[in-house]
């Protein structure tokens, strides 16, 4: 497996699908083995890229580090330079999953020369100073009730415990239909995360206000998508993220969560290969 250089010189893993112009996919967890991602739904071969997918620091092959502050956001945004000086490449096309689109939006705010395109993958919107109100959260819960899941599922969303078995327990949620392939993604979250990275990611401060002015002048195309079922963003706050851009868009996928392309890999790949080409 490749590794790169950062700016304290730790040694970080990263691996590379397929063939074509380099796609950086930042993973999301937050601090989850960037294994989680699979192929994206075929991504590589369908938009004739080259993904490269990083291990972020403290998982995967990455080495964990004496520093929690390096868990945290900024840092990595700072790991992710590091890893385009290191490829050689003079801007970049950039996706992030999850809390990975917060690492995504910190480095676009302070390098949008680097940035060539920016695609949000169901993307923490936190990192913009957004986030979702309780009348829609609970709209959004509302819209699985009819699933014979959702009572376990519900009480478990609404627990304040931060065990492994709240989370598998409330995953359904997570995923449009709660189907085998769901079913077995999900169980690989335990295994794959590293928890100490995780609250380390969660603790520190990010300046909302600061970012999204920085956000709001970047001229670079960026694309949000967004699951139709996933609870949040869902479409609505990702309309919302993507108003912050000047060129911004939001495209939602029929019937997924927040694992798109668990949910359809082959309309995930279309989607994002079309968002990268539109």
């Amino acid at each position: 497996m490749p590794t790169f250089t950062s700016h304290d010189g730790s040694e970080l893993a990263y691996r590379v699908d397929g063939t074509g112009d380099p796609l950086v996919v930042w993973p999301g967890g937050p601090a989850r083995d960037a294994a989680y991602l699979g192929d994206l739904g075929g991504l590589a071969d369908v938009a004739g890229r080259a993904l490269v997918v990083p291990d972020p620091r403290g998982t995967g092959a990455s080495p964990r580090p004496a520093d929690l502050t390096a868990y945290g956001p900024s840092r990595l945004a700072d790991d992710l330079e590091a890893l385009r000086t290191h490829l050689g490449l003079e801007r970049l096309e950039l996706l992030g999953h999850s809390a990975g689109a917060s690492v995504c939006l910190l480095y676009a705010a302070r390098h949008p020369e680097r940035v060539r395109r920016l695609v949000l993958v169901t993307p923490s919107t936190a990192a913009a100073g957004l986030d979702i109100d309780d009348d829609e959260w609970e709209a959004r819960v509302a819209l699985r009730s009819g699933e014979p899941w959702f009572a376990a599922a519900h009480a478990a969303l609404e627990s304040d415990d931060d065990s492994p078995a709240r989370r598998q327990a409330m995953s359904p949620f997570l995923y449009g239909a709660w189907t085998v392939a769901a079913q077995q993604h999900a169980a690989t979250d335990d295994a794959q995360r590293n928890r100490e990275g995780t609250r380390a990611f969660r603790s520190e401060p990010v300046d909302a206000t600061a970012t999204r002015a920085a956000l709001t002048a970047l001229v670079t195309p960026v694309r949000v998508v967004v699951g139709e079922l996933d609870l949040m963003p869902g479409p609505d706050l990702g309309v919302e993220l993507a108003e912050v851009f000047a060129d911004g868009g939001c495209v939602v996928q029929p019937g997924a969560g927040h694992f798109p392309w668990v949910d359809d890999p082959e309309l995930f790949a279309r989607l994002v290969t079309d968002v990268l080409t539109g």
